[in-house]
């Protein structure tokens, strides 16, 4: 926090402005910037575990003894399992999305466990050392699952229980045969013989144990873990091999829906016979025009099992483009996904029909609106992505918000680009506070193009918004964005972990990023339960009059219009400029007086603590 510096009284000469602000100036730092940016105060952001630089603590794996190393990078999923014991806050578990060789570690990708409690005095977080049932010390822990379940890969997505913290990881990108996972060359998976369900590795899967597959078939599964003890529990076969992303458990505890990232993908559904024991039960895929709207697939064959997509789309399953993270709401038991879209899905959506697939019925409005023939046609155009709706009462999908705004130049200038935009939201993530629930949608740009950034910009900015869901009917406008990632990154594993805190990650950013933005990082920001407070408070009526807010500040200001604006020092030295924006951030300005003018020539008092 800068140092508190208030002047009561402050005299400069309007020649101080006299300068015309520049033609060509700095474009709005949501596109340039090198480190996180979130809101102003009272928020407070804290990185809370590097990938590269913190120790993670091993198992004895491939021979090696147990020790310590450098955590994986290229964070994705945050999964929160809360201490019932009131001890601490929980375990945080962190994916890795690598196909990587590791001999400590194991090979592929992996996850990371480690454990929060809340400092009664700052309302921040610290990292608890624990001890493990294996004899693992430290504050960091790699998850085992090169002893357990077998080696992991691109772990991305996941699911977080509703019920009781239970922490699946899913393996996304799919593989096709060895040479894929032991990475073309390069190693990620180093021993590829034929694995034994069962046999090769100790945590099997009733009614698969016994079954011996490729090497590269035991990947792209749900695989459940235990963030306490640092371990996988079992790859959960009954689930289907997919380009698993993300999943939801539902409160009765039994009924499990799944999205998977693929063009064509396919939505699951898994029903328990037993609430809590996911071993056994049934599986299906959404069918929107069959009479039950779901197909039963027969997952005790293992060949089902294996070519999974293949065998619902024959089925008659309904095809989506890229299905990503699905969330629960625990207040009104919807579902949301995010379907991050493809440029031009039209050929990778025909081979899912050819198998017997029906495309969901907003695409095919979609593809009439763009007057091509259906989204199999090669003009076919899907840019920006979605976030869908599904009513598990109705078995209704529908478009819940459209991404955009649509351009049909390929070139946006920065003078006409808007305020507000949506494209290609793939994290998803729940905030509750007051009652009241909040949807956390993060971008990850297919492309630059036709919007996605400003033309002339070459960094696809990922940022991530809040929504509240007493919005039942919401467009782009009424999004808030709330954090910005380093150029390079993707910001994703947006998740609330209780009223006051928000977990999110920056994932591969730029090497010439300062530290420690240049590496993968968990981040937490605290205080937004203050926050929401603040920013009702701050609200301001669309007047003529240029207007800045909140003020005084300290992280960010924002203004009640798409402005132009200068900022200048007590002394009338033009220090930083932004062009067409409705927010700065001003985190670097040491506390003092400074005065915003805008192109109109409208200036106004701020002042930084």
């Amino acid at each position: 926090m800068k140092k508190h510096l208030l002047l009561a009284s402050l005299f400069i000469t309007a020649g101080a402005f006299a300068q015309n602000l520049p033609s060509e100036i700095a474009v709005d730092a949501a596109f340039e910037t090198t480190t996180v940016v979130v809101p102003q105060s009272p928020l407070k952001t804290q990185v809370l575990f590097i990938g590269g630089v913190d120790k993670v603590q091993t198992t004895a794996t491939y021979g090696n003894p147990a020790g310590e190393t450098e955590a994986k990078e290229w964070h994705d999923f945050i999964g929160f399992t809360p201490d019932d014991s009131g001890s601490s806050l929980g375990w945080v578990t962190v994916n890795h999305e690598r196909v990587q060789a590791n001999n400590m570690i194991g090979d592929g990708g992996g996850m990371t466990v480690f454990k929060i409690e809340r400092d009664s005095n700052t309302d921040t977080l610290r990292i608890v050392n624990q001890t493990l049932g294996d004899g693992r010390t430290g504050e960091f822990f790699n998850v085992d699952f090169a002893n357990t379940t077998g080696e992991t890969g691109m772990n991305c997505g996941g699911i977080t229980s509703v019920v009781d913290g239970r922490i699946w990881t899913a393996e996304e990108w799919f593989r096709s045969s060895n040479m894929s996972i032991y990475n073309d060359g390069e190693p990620g998976v180093q021993d590829t013989a034929d694995f034994t369900i069962g046999t090769s590795t100790p945590a099997g899967f009733p009614g698969y144990n016994g079954e011996t597959i490729k090497k590269y078939q035991n990947f792209n599964y749900m695989t459940e873990v235990d963030p306490r003890e640092a371990k996988a529990i079992r790859k959960q076969y009954n689930w289907g091999r997919q380009n698993f992303e993300g999943g939801a458990v539902m409160p009765d505890n039994k009924t499990v829906y799944l999205s998977a990232d693929a063009t064509p993908c396919v939505f699951t559904k898994f029903v328990a016979d037993v609430a809590g024991d996911f071993t056994k039960g049934k599986t299906y895929v959404y069918s929107q025009n069959g009479s039950s709207k779901w197909i039963e697939i027969d997952m005790s064959d293992i060949n089902n099992v294996l070519n999974f997509d293949a065998v619902a789309m024959t089925a008659g399953a309904t095809l989506f483009n890229r299905l990503e993270w699905t969330v629960v709401d625990v207040n009104s038991n919807m579902l949301y996904i995010t379907e991050t879209g493809r440029d031009n899905p039209g050929s990778r959506m025909n081979n899912g029909v050819v198998l017997g697939g029906v495309i969901a019925d907003h695409h095919n409005a979609r593809a009439a609106a763009q007057g091509v023939i259906a989204p199999t046609d090669g003009a076919y155009q899907d840019m920006y992505g979605r976030v869908l709706q599904f009513n598990p009462s109705t078995d209704e999908m529908t478009v819940f918000l459209e991404g955009g705004p649509v351009f049909t130049d390929q070139d946006v200038p920065m003078a006409n680009y808007p305020e507000k935009h949506l494209s290609n939201p793939d994290g998803l993530g729940m905030y509750y506070n007051n009652g009241k629930s909040y949807l956390l949608i993060q971008e990850d740009l297919n492309g630059s193009t036709y919007g996605r950034v400003p033309a002339g910009i070459s960094n696809r900015s990922c940022e991530m918004y809040i929504l509240p869901l007493s919005n039942q009917s919401p467009v782009i406008d009424d999004l808030t964005r709330i954090a910005v990632v380093p150029v390079g990154a993707e910001l994703t594993g947006g998740t609330g972990i209780d009223s006051k805190t928000i977990l999110f990650n920056s994932q591969h950013p730029s090497s010439a990023n300062p530290y420690p933005y240049n590496h993968s990082c968990t981040i937490a920001v605290t205080g937004w339960d203050a926050f929401l407070t603040s920013i009702e408070n701050n609200q301001v009526v669309e007047t003529n009059v240029f207007t800045i807010f909140p003020n005084p500040a300290n992280r960010e200001i924002r203004f009640n219009e798409v402005s132009t604006v200068g900022i200048y020092n007590a002394n009338g030295s033009r220090i930083r400029v932004a062009r067409y924006v409705k927010s700065v951030n001003i985190s670097d300005l040491a506390a003092g007086v400074y005065f915003v003018r805008n192109a109109k020539g409208a200036t106004q008092k701020l002042i930084v603590e």
